[in-house]
């Protein structure tokens, strides 16, 4: 074949579709400037968002930085065709991080890379974003969109994000004022959040050969690719509403890690955490892992958050007016535990053991 015959190489022969982009492009612009605070300043479209930050707000004001995925979630969004919430998982890992450490969610930037750019995927994630910085109160500042044809097949797609939010210096929230005596509470998770599904997706499709059509578990009332996409409650203004109404010691966002591995990232080397097991109801989602995938105990505390997505630690004289705020704020709150003296350990009672209260 001679030079002249042979068909000229474009963009999207190589499987990127600049035009499918821009479509996309203007089918998300309202649903990101539905999320618009005052201090955003331009519109879309630029290099790089602008955010005016009032700093006569503040006397000494933090910025405070997370970023984060939704991980092998987006497997099972992507299985069940249900691709519309999985960006709200993606908004609540990063504003819940920015408010353990006192922050207030100020704006979000999210990472789209799918492997060939479909527009109504895109849409129907953006608008999960968008419905997650909503709750939160935060701007989604803008993305990037990108695809990547031979390193992910058509209908591949994974998410992240990255927040940034603010505090007043003097009332930063790092854990160091925790003191033996101190109330465990915890808000409530009604799923796994974005953790553990590597485990889960294992245990409920490969080894019980369940589907996404199957009951959650026996006499379920839903399935369990509903059980499974429960979206991630985003706890950062209920968390504001405290840090505005008690002291606040400590608080810790259960992700990866479970309880154990991440209260005690908030804990003073000098104290242990006591949490009692038997203080709130587990949903039975992470009894159904465990039981088909032989899951030893202690694993599952490590892996799953077992029904408690934030614990914050405060005084005992504020642990009444705690619970009020936090369920006023629609979580179901509960004081789980208490700070004794120790060596930075958190201690899991199982239920039913403890002293009398």
């Amino acid at each position: 074949m001679s030079a002249t015959d042979r068909t000229p190489e474009t963009y999207a022969s190589a499987g990127v579709n600049l035009a499918a982009g821009e479509q996309a492009v203007q089918r998300i612009k309202e649903k990101v400037r539905s999320t618009f605070r005052p201090e955003v300043i331009g519109d879309l479209g630029g290099f790089g968002g602008l955010f005016a930050l009032d700093v006569g707000r503040y006397r000494r004001p933090v910025l405070v930085a997370s970023t984060d995925g939704v991980g092998t979630k987006a497997l099972v969004a992507r299985a069940a065709g249900r691709l519309d919430t999985i960006g709200i998982d993606l908004v609540a890992m990063c504003v819940d991080d920015l408010a353990c450490q006192g922050a207030e969610p100020l704006f979000l930037l999210d990472y789209l890379a799918v492997g060939s750019l479909v527009v109504e995927q895109v849409e129907a994630l953006v608008e999960g974003v968008a419905e997650g910085c909503r709750q939160a109160g935060c701007a989604l500042l803008g993305g990037e969109m990108a695809e990547h044809p031979g390193a992910m097949e058509r209908g591949e797609f994974d998410l992240a994000g990255f927040a940034v939010g603010v505090a007043e210096r003097g009332r930063l929230v790092t854990g160091e004022h925790v003191r033996p005596g101190d109330i465990l509470i915890g808000l409530p998770s009604p799923g796994l959040r974005c953790n553990g599904y590597s485990l889960a997706r294992r245990v409920l499709f490969e080894r019980a050969g369940r589907s996404l059509d199957d009951p959650a578990y026996a006499g379920a009332p839903r399935s369990l690719a509903d059980e499974l996409l429960e979206p991630s409650v985003i706890y950062a203004p209920t968390v504001a509403q405290l840090l505005r109404s008690v002291e606040v010691r400590a608080i810790a966002h259960i992700t990866g890690g479970g309880i154990v591995g991440n209260l005690s990232r908030v804990l003073p080397p000098s104290t242990d955490a006591v949490i009692r097991r038997g203080e709130w109801e587990v949903p039975r989602i992470f009894t159904e892992i465990q039981l088909l995938g032989d899951v030893a105990d202690a694993e599952m505390t490590r892996v799953f958050n077992l029904g408690i997505g934030m614990v914050v630690a405060v005084d005992p004289a504020d642990v009444f007016e705690a619970i009020d705020v936090a369920r006023s704020g629609g979580h179901r709150a509960v004081a789980i535990g208490e700070v004794v003296e120790g060596s930075g350990h958190v201690v899991l009672e199982p239920a039913g053991t403890g002293a009398p209260r």
